[in-house]
């Protein structure tokens, strides 16, 4: 079973960027299609973007259009989030997940350890 160990998290003022990270121990992490999720204190877990196996579709929440970006490189077995304009209510636990299924399906997900994001005002 595939393993993820997300990065890259911290805390960045509001309007500010950063770049997520998601490190797939799996050889075959370009059979997985990859997702982000997020959880804020006391909220239930939502989905904040997803990308296809290859790479060459992604869909975001409305939430985040605009202002994150999801990508990967199968080489380096990574997924990214990249968030820009950063607001407090973006605040919370950063989750990575892979599903082999074609498209993302959180019934057959594994998930990573996740990584805190925290935007201050």
């Amino acid at each position: 079973q595939v393993q993820l160990v997300e990065s890259g998290g911290g805390l960045v003022q509001a309007g500010g960027s950063l770049r997520l990270s998601c490190a797939a121990s799996e050889r075959t992490f370009s059979t997985y299609s990859m997702a982000w999720f997020r959880q804020a204190p006391g909220k239930e877990r939502e989905f904040v973007a997803r990308i296809t196996r290859s790479g060459g579709s992604t869909y975001r929440a409305d939430s985040v259009k605009g202002r994150f970006t999801i990508s990967r490189d199968n080489a380096k077995n990574t997924v990214y989030l990249q968030m820009n304009s950063l607001k407090p209510e973006d605040t919370a636990i950063y989750y990575c997940a892979a599903s082999e299924s074609v498209i993302f399906n959180t019934q057959n997900a594994v998930w990573g350890q996740g990584t805190q994001v925290t935007v201050s005002s």
